[in-house]
């Protein structure tokens, strides 16, 4: 039984909140909300600030408050991230008053403290999986979002190009309320499709899978 319930959070235009600005964790998790559009404010000293999350405080990219956690700091927030854990007495005052205001909280490697784990994530294109292994082992996870990535080892990604145009064609299939399942609408997802637009003919793989929700369609009618 999955101990964690798997979801994506839109975090566009909400308040995110970091506390730690290293040029590791600290610089990736700020990176990746800022990539999701939240808007990102950043605790850390400066003596522990990256040169990268300096130059976008700088820019006016992120809010930067130079110091460590004080209590009433998460006044607004929608997310939080302990990047910096090296102080569980902190670690610990962050997740009661995340727990107080009702806040989801990450504290990194330190699962008790958490109301959400992040997963080990491979992208391409609008396409993204996720990897999680209930922060039993994240070097598992790694491993696993490795070779996912790896062309010559796995081939799956390859659908993921395909992306813009299934998105295309599933606007089409609502505007003309085509009645067509979930489970149809992958079936007519062939490997003949996914070859045809690798090979450069985006129309003809386009009409190949119109046609095929037209039959889905026309078989429910019938």
């Amino acid at each position: 039984m999955p101990r964690y319930y798997g979801m994506y959070l839109d975090v566009q235009e909400r308040l995110g909140i970091v506390f730690g600005g290293d040029a590791h964790e600290g610089q990736r998790k700020v990176n990746y909300l800022l990539e999701c559009g939240a808007n990102v404010k950043l605790f850390s000293p400066e003596y522990e600030i990256s040169p990268a999350l300096r130059a976008k405080a700088d820019a006016g990219e992120i809010e930067w408050t130079k110091r460590t956690y004080q209590a009433g700091d998460l006044a607004g927030a929608w997310i939080v991230i302990v990047a910096d854990t090296s102080s569980m007495d902190t670690n610990e005052a962050i997740s009661k008053e995340a727990t107080e205001r009702s806040i989801l909280l990450n504290v990194m490697d330190v699962t008790p403290l958490c109301t959400w784990i992040a997963p080990s994530l491979i992208q391409r294109n609008e396409v993204t999986v996720a990897v999680s292994t209930a922060g039993s082992s994240p070097a598992l996870a790694r491993r696993l979002r490795e070779r996912m990535s790896d062309e010559k080892n796995c081939q799956c990604l390859r659908w993921a190009d395909m992306g813009p145009m299934l998105a295309d064609v599933r606007v089409e299939q609502r505007a003309r309320d085509l009645k067509v399942t979930p489970n149809e609408w992958a079936e007519s997802i062939t490997d003949q499709v996914l070859e045809i637009f690798e090979g450069g003919d985006t129309d003809k793989a386009r009409s190949i899978l119109v046609s095929a929700l037209e039959q889905h369609d026309a078989t429910s009618k019938a």
